[in-house]
């Protein structure tokens, strides 16, 4: 197993940080009069099951104002570095940009649901005028429930919530198609609601499908059927049989399929820890055959439908557009707004307004943040800080809620040159309307070079590559990136961020060596420079031993790269000697020995005087076995996502189809069943979970809404789209349920959140960083790459 996210020990510190920052406990408020709760869905669920989807309360988010005397009050620090003001013994808000503003708390306003009521079943009365089983009225004989926060407010003492609450209710007799009825749920204090009931037009939530559909070609086209009901337990779909695709605009049937099981809920085998993520058994709706272009709902007699979504050859194409430009959104060091897109930042970590970024003797590698298990990079940066400034450090991407800039997000560059070398013609013709610094070349390659040319920006004189820009804590309460108040530094250059450097920028230099010829020399000469420097460090420092596998590992990436870009036989003896393919049947990683999966996919790729042949195989064979083992894992989940086995699922296993060994293995051998396993692993984080949730912002019917995106929420502003979010996380590799991270929210839940499926387990609630945040190397261009990949194929 390779753990690329991020390391327990920055979990862990993550988590301590958090709860200082939050104070202790749950608060336990009443919200202000106001709005009622709000009924808004129903739906059937099942034949004699009416699903009901409630809503209570919404979060008034704090405000920035100036620090006035209105405001003063009695100011006490946390652990975290804030500084709070208490007025009255209340805790009013938070002192920010050097005391000169003060950030209020949130508020939920609104009505709370009254949870007593709604589990009684004479709360519900259903009558009808054309159906004679309920023309007295009938009250379902059960009813269920599952509630849960869909933010969390900051308010004094720790936390409230607006909800979330879904009701299923199972009456004696089928309500009948083609039927009205009335519900009443006057306990309640609601306005009674009319509809007809038509399991073929109206949308139930057991039925899951992607929002972003297939392209006509796409060899896997799937939707599922699976219900969590809570206290209800899983629902039981044994005797469903049939599915039907029908035209969104006529209804009619289009095609009709058997429903299969894909996944019993007794199966604990879903990865190699033996679980089972769902909670309820899940059955697959093949569709694979259809290929008429059309806008299309999935329709389960008895049950309802699923979200429309068309098979159109853009399918991929128009996702793909919001997911890449999730990284303009994320530019460090710009101002973010019109004419490139309605979301608006003011420039940000820019030398230009008096920021200063000093620089720390302490490398990013001998960090928590690099490759030190355990050693807290604000500490180390702090204690190791000097008085120099760098007068052109800006650029770069901020890392995610906060802003951090690190040598790991050279990634991305490598993920969108792949996509450009890949189908060059296809993506010099997309436009993604960002700003352009290199003026010949299309759009997906000036977002490639970004987070390169920040890297470069701060490179030593001699060649010394800095981990990157790293803040002395995480952001304070209330203050925006351009309002940063923590001393800001650079990490010392050290040999692993010196060698991702140079292999990133050899790879630059590789794929514009015709387009641009003048730059590509440049991205050469600055890759040797950084390689050249690494050389002699590892020599001096270390005596070329490695101290980290991942020195060794990035060391032969770099190798390779260079060999690619130049033919230098030298730079081929050195990939040589320190690759793990000399003898076949060694894999691409093995969790803290090596990760040599894109060195093999960069030696695989060249064609050069010189090669060994042997090892070129090898290195094919070794992404071909990882490939067939990801997908015989991917057919034992549920959903038919994709995981390395022993990887915990968190971090994005639900969001981001971990596919990148299936898809070169597609682009090596162009065997169908690899791309049909990248289109299912495709599925889950599209839409097609139990959830119904699209989990990257401005996709599809329904995204999160609360990402923890700092920016946005200080600014009262929606997250801008093409963030992908971690998503849902299995706790018990997080510590378990009394992790504090999972209980703040988690207290809100019904029934007890240690209970749900982990495959629900997201609450879209903007302070769990685990669950609402998201990284622009491991979430979004992961995503945005694949995506890619599936809208640009031949």
């Amino acid at each position: 197993m390779t753990m690329k996210r991020r390391s327990i020990s920055c979990i862990l510190l993550g988590m301590c940080l958090f709860l200082a920052f939050c104070g202790a406990g749950r608060q336990e408020t009443t919200a202000e009069q106001g709005a009622a709760p709000r009924l808004v869905e129903i739906g059937p669920v099942s034949d004699g099951v009416l699903g009901l989807t409630l809503e209570a309360g919404a979060v008034d988010y704090g405000m920035q104002k100036p620090y006035s005397r209105e405001l003063e009050g009695s100011p006490f620090r946390d652990e975290s570095g804030n500084t709070w003001i208490k007025q009255g013994g209340k805790t009013i808000g938070a002192l920010i940009c050097n005391s000169t503003k003060v950030m209020t708390l949130d508020r939920v306003a609104g009505e709370k649901l009254d949870t007593r009521l709604s589990d009684l079943k004479e709360t519900y009365v259903v009558t009808s005028s054309d159906d004679p089983d309920y023309s007295r009225g009938v009250s379902p004989s059960t009813v269920y429930r599952k509630s849960k926060p869909t933010d969390l407010a900051r308010v004094a003492g720790g936390f409230d919530a607006p909800m979330e609450h879904r009701l299923y209710l199972r009456f004696p007799s089928p309500l009948k198609a083609g039927r009205n009825y009335t519900l009443s749920l006057k306990m309640h204090n609601l306005p009674d609601r009319k509809f007809t009931f038509d399991p073929r037009v109206m949308r139930s939530e057991a039925v899951h499908v992607s929002h972003i559909g297939f392209r006509p070609d796409d060899p896997s086209k799937v939707a599922f059927l699976s219900l969590w009901m809570g206290s209800g337990g899983p629902m039981d779909y044994r005797g469903v049989k049939k599915f039907f695709l029908l035209d969104q605009g006529t209804g009619e049937t289009v095609y009709e399929g058997d429903i299969r099981l894909s996944k019993a809920a007794s199966e604990k085998n879903e990865d190699a820890y033996n679980r089972n993520f769902n909670g309820t058994d899940v059955y697959s709706l093949d569709f694979s055959s259809v290929t008429r272009t059309g806008a299309y709902r999935i329709y389960v007699e008895g049950v309802g439908c699923s979200y429309a979504f068309n098979i159109a050859p853009d399918a991929w194409a128009k996702a793909f557009y919001v997911s890449a430009r999730g990284l303009y959104h994320q530019r460090s060091g710009i101002k973010i707004g019109p004419p490139y897109t309605t979301f608006e930042r003011p420039r940000n970590f820019n030398p230009e307004d008096g920021v200063k970024v000093y620089e720390s003797k302490m490398p990013l590698m001998e960090t928590g943040n690099g490759l030190k298990e355990g050693n807290d990079a604000f500490t180390s940066l702090l204690l190791d800080k000097t008085g120099r400034t760098l007068p052109n450090a800006w650029g770069g991407y901020c890392d995610a809620g906060d802003w951090d800039r690190r040598i790991q997000h050279l990634d991305v560059a490598r993920l969108l040159m792949d996509l450009w070398s890949l189908f060059p013609s296809y993506f010099d013709r997309l436009k993604l309307n960002i700003p352009t610094d290199h003026q010949a070349l299309p759009d997906l390659m000036q977002e490639a070079l970004w987070s390169i040319d920040f890297f470069g920006r701060i490179m030593t004189e001699d060649g010394g590559v800095r981990g990157g820009i790293e803040s002395a804590g995480h952001p304070k309460y209330g203050e925006a990136s351009w309002q940063e108040t923590h001393d800001v530094m650079s990490y010392a250059p050290d040999v692993w961020s010196s060698y991702s450097y140079a292999g990133a920028a050899a790879r630059a230099a590789h794929v514009l060596g015709k387009q641009s010829p003048d730059l590509a020399r440049r991205y050469r000469e600055s890759a040797l420079r950084a390689m050249t420097w690494a050389e002699r460090e590892l020599k001096e420092r270390y005596n070329l031993s490695y101290p980290y596998h991942q020195v060794k590992d990035m060391r032969n990436l770099a190798s390779a790269e260079l060999f690619r870009t130049t033919g230098d036989r030298g730079w081929h003896d050195l990939f040589q000697a320190t690759t793990v393919f000399g003898a076949g049947g060694t894999p691409l990683s093995i969790h803290k020995r090596h990760d040599q999966s894109e060195a093999a996919w960069v030696y695989q790729g060249t064609d050069r005087p010189g090669m060994n042949p042997s090892l070129k195989r090898n290195c094919v064979s070794a992404i071909i076995a990882d490939a067939d083992a990801r997908i015989q894992s991917q057919t034992k989940t549920g959903y038919r996502w994709m995981k390395e086995p022993w990887r915990p699922a968190f971090a994005g296993t639900f969001t981001v189809p971990d596919s990148l060994s299936v898809i070169r293995a597609h682009i090596i051998t162009g065997k169908k069943e690899y791309l049909s396993a990248v289109v299912l692993a495709a599925q889950t984080g599209a839409g097609a979970n139990p959830l119904n949730l699209c989990y990257t912002t401005g996709v599809g019917h329904a995204y999160p809404r609360h990402v923890l995106h700092m920016d946005s929420r200080v600014t009262r502003q929606a997250p801008p789209p093409g963030l992908t979010v971690e998503g849902p996380l299995d706790v018990d590799h997080l510590g378990g349920p009394q992790n504090p991270l999972h209980m703040y929210a988690g207290n809100f839940c019904f029934p007890a959140a240690a209970s749900w499926p982990v495959i629900e387990n997201y609450w879209d609630v903007f302070w769990y960083p685990m669950m609402c945040e998201f990284t622009v190397h491991q979430t979004i261009a992961p995503n945005a790459f694949a995506w890619g990949y599936l809208a640009a194929r031949k």
